[in-house]
């Protein structure tokens, strides 16, 4: 390792994980990369509802991983594990991380990293990996969707939401959403949204029924719960549900389930932390390919709510916690 990087670094840590968890900062030995991985100087890391069960114990890094928080990030590269990723050195990037984001240091997997855009900040890049890569794993690594299908998106106004949007956009999707504000409704058909729909104030299954009588193709569902019986209303013949979250709970209602079948429906749960390596590594590059320009150009960016210091980790998990944000929260470790 280059003789410049210290030996300890500091971390935010949870203490006591469960419900009464809390986080502060800690000093740790710096990470000595191995082959294939990039140590990165961290500018700034994204903040993930993943890291508030996390820290509650309800979802432990997979075996190997860093256990600090922190699943994406963004800063410079200082070291590196093997010589033929000398010409990272001194590199601009950004990208999905295996736990660890919340530290002076974190260790990237060369196959996961990205160039920051040229006209990006730091905190732009340490927004976009997670929900960017999540995003686009839901619409096209899994839902296969494509130009003039129609697509809804829950929780239109979270980091994978608005990322998801964006997305969805630029490859030609009809989108819909749904959120609980009007604040959100605006910010959401600021993106680019054909319609959202403020789920406090009307069903959205027969607001949905009504714009698209035809029903929905794709459906990204992060909530579930009491959502799954609607989601099924209004779902078009071969249409498909994606569940990557659990917002409203482990246990569905009992629901009719012949109308899936008489709709052909499918319905899928994805993750992304626990994928393997060859798996993300596939994702990023697919990523890029459809979207690199895009992101240089700045046609396609992170929606960021706010900026925390390391010292703030706390105030801005209880923020996230209230569900009062539109797009990301970052670290910055630059404050």
């Amino acid at each position: 390792m280059n003789h410049s990087i210290p030996q300890q670094m500091q971390a935010v840590v949870v203490a006591a994980p469960g419900k009464q968890s809390t986080l502060h900062l800690q000093h740790l030995p710096v990470p000595v990369p191995t082959a294939g991985q990039l140590l990165l100087k961290v500018a700034a890391c994204g903040i993930n509802r993943a890291d508030l069960m996390q820290r509650q114990g309800l979802y432990p890094p997979p075996a190997g991983d860093s256990d600090i928080l922190g699943l994406e990030a963004a800063g410079t590269v200082v070291a590196v594990g093997d010589p033929s990723l000398q010409h990272y050195v001194g590199q601009r990037v950004f990208g999905l991380v295996n736990g660890g984001g919340y530290a002076e240091y974190v260790l990237l997997p060369a196959a996961q990293a990205m160039p920051v855009p040229s006209n990006w900040s730091m905190q732009q890049a340490a927004a976009t990996a997670e929900t960017f890569l999540t995003a686009y794993q839901l619409l096209f690594t899994i839902g296969q969707a494509t130009a003039g299908q129609r697509v809804l998106i829950h929780a239109g106004a979270s980091g994978v939401g608005t990322a998801a949007i964006q997305l969805a956009k630029a490859k030609g999707l009809d989108v819909a959403v749904t959120v609980g504000s009007a604040e959100k409704v605006a910010a959401c058909l600021a993106l680019g949204a054909d319609l959202a729909i403020n789920y406090r104030e009307q069903p959205f299954a027969e607001s949905l029924t009504r714009f698209w009588p035809q029903g929905v193709n794709l459906i990204l569902d992060p909530v579930v719960g009491h959502y799954l019986a609607e989601d099924i209303k209004i779902l078009a013949m071969d249409g498909m549900i994606v569940i990557y979250a659990m917002m409203g709970g482990r246990f569905i209602p009992e629901f009719d389930l012949s109308l899936l079948f008489r709709k052909r429906g499918r319905m899928l749960c994805s993750t992304l932390r626990n994928r393997d390596a060859a798996y993300k590594a596939k994702l990023t590059a697919d990523f890029q390919d459809d979207f690199a320009h895009a992101l240089e150009q700045a046609e396609i960016t992170p929606v960021i709510d706010r900026q925390f210091a390391i010292t703030e980790a706390e105030a801005a998990h209880a923020l996230l916690s209230a569900n009062q944000t539109i797009g990301k929260l970052v670290l910055d470790f630059s404050i």
